[in-house]
């Protein structure tokens, strides 16, 4: 069985993926339900800290609560006692009969975490690819031209181009942005129609300012980022990668600090320069970031695709989009 964390972890990609070896959600919950340190049990398990969760264990032992003997029994002993915070509550415990999913947050962001039963994730490989991914980068292999794609999520669409073959696919996730207002409220991806990743530059270079000033805060960023001199998203990128703070705006291409050379600053002037933590993977038809912020929040990250890089890699594309469509992969 699988347990995920989605939180500010040290992962490029945000989050904590364990295995236990319990066969179901039920047999980890019995196994732990009367250990003397709840702290220490969750921390061994489950590679560290899981915000809250030791809640339920700490009740159990305090109010003598029965170990639950049944998905139903566990189900109203979590509604009653586990500590989770949030606007609504009320949905934010999802037990089934192969996985538990929560959210609730820390008091500076959202979280959730998932336990995943070898049969749940057998089951919904397209909701869970991404999910269970803790291995930086993505893979990159490509289909061959001619290749197609379909999201079966919602997208917020961004035309630059009249309609065509392919897509490129907009994931950037984040701490904080406009288009939000916690960070698991999730807005979903961008998709540019029309396009392959090797186009996107030119066409988010030549588009008009004024139009873009009403499209998805990401895809304004991303052209901001992109500068006239740019043939192709790596470079955009790069600059993406070293822009400061959990809030990056493309307001931050004008404040940022200038290179000092006498320090070995190196890079474009006006772009703040970011530690060495940050990742960058660019493929033909797929760009990877993993933007390092800082000891607190860690990373975010910035994935661009194309329909080519979907198609040889559908489960994990359509999870990746679900992943920035809703915090419980089995709603979106």
């Amino acid at each position: 069985m699988f347990f995920v964390c989605r939180w500010r972890e040290e992962s490029p990609f945000s989050k904590r993926v364990v295995t236990v070896p319990d066969a179901t959600v039920l047999d980890w919950f019995r196994r732990g339900w009367e250990h003397d340190d709840p702290h220490a049990w969750i921390d061994s398990e489950l590679g560290g800290d899981v915000y809250g969760l030791e809640s339920i264990f700490e009740e159990a032992r305090k109010r003598h609560l029965p170990r639950p003997e049944s998905v139903d029994d566990l189900r109203a002993l979590l509604i009653g006692h586990l500590w989770v915070e949030g606007d609504d509550e009320d949905t934010f415990i999802r037990l089934g009969e192969h996985a538990l999913r929560v959210r609730t947050d820390d008091d500076e962001v959202d979280l959730a975490y998932y336990f995943l039963d070898d049969a749940a994730v057998a089951a919904s490989p397209d909701r869970l690819a991404f999910l269970l991914h803790d291995t930086w980068p993505l893979p990159t292999s490509a289909a061959a031209c001619g290749a197609v794609f379909s999201p079966a999520v919602p997208v917020r669409t961004v035309w630059l181009v009249p309609p065509g073959p392919g897509s490129v696919y907009s994931v950037r996730l984040c701490w904080q942005s406009p288009d939000t207002y916690r960070n698991l409220d999730l807005p979903g991806a961008t998709v540019f129609p029309g396009l392959a990743l090797p186009d996107l530059a030119t066409h988010l270079r030549d588009a008009d300012d004024l139009d873009a000033h009403t499209w998805p805060h990401d895809a304004h960023l991303l052209k901001a980022l992109v500068a006239p001199e740019d043939n192709d998203v790596g470079a955009a990128l790069r600059r993406y990668a070293r822009l400061p703070g959990y809030a990056p705006s493309p307001a931050g291409l004008d404040h940022a600090p200038t290179p000092d050379p006498n320090r070995g600053d190196v890079g474009e002037p006006g772009v703040a320069q970011r530690p060495t933590e940050s990742l960058i993977r660019l493929d033909p038809h797929v760009a990877q970031v993993a933007r390092y912020i800082d000891d607190f929040f860690g990373f975010d990250q910035w994935f661009l695709f194309d329909t080519r890089w979907a198609a040889a890699n559908p489960d994990l594309a359509r999870s990746l989009l679900r992943y920035a469509t809703h915090w419980d992969p089995f709603e979106a």
